[in-house]
């Protein structure tokens, strides 16, 4: 049961980032939302890795999908939604992914609310297959 313990962790966690995200959005500070759904949707990924006794490494919520393909079923859709958010992994905080200006001036809450409804919908994922796997979450 550690490694059902340890995917609790992370999935704890992964529900607070994405509290924060909604708490920036409605701050206004859209950059620092896309990102925060981005570590939500990495953390929850890495709980379900976690509980299928995996290893998980690097930050592409793309590629920790790919970890899983082997012991679940990933369905298709879960991919456009961690594209989607793996795009906001550096852009989000460095000014020096844009040509000018700082991440601020490129974000706003649309784009901000596609993260975020991306994120949920790979959390909503985990938390049943964990379910699936007898964890309470």
């Amino acid at each position: 049961m550690e490694r059902l313990e340890e995917a609790r962790r992370w999935l704890s966690q992964a529900l607070r980032d994405l509290g924060a995200s909604l708490s920036s959005l409605r701050s206004g500070y859209f950059e620092w939302s896309c990102f925060q759904a981005q570590q939500a949707a990495e953390k929850a990924v890495k709980a379900l890795l976690y509980a299928y006794g995996r290893s998980t490494w690097g930050h592409s919520v793309v590629e920790l999908l790919d970890y899983l393909r082997d012991v679940v079923d990933v369905p298709e859709e879960l991919y456009t939604y961690a594209r989607e958010l793996d795009r906001h992994y550096i852009p989000s905080r460095y000014p020096n992914a844009f040509e000018s200006g700082y991440p601020g001036m490129y974000y706003d809450r649309a784009v901000a609310g596609r993260a975020i409804s991306s994120a949920e919908a790979l959390i909503n994922w985990v938390r049943e297959r964990l379910r699936s796997l007898g964890l309470d979450v």
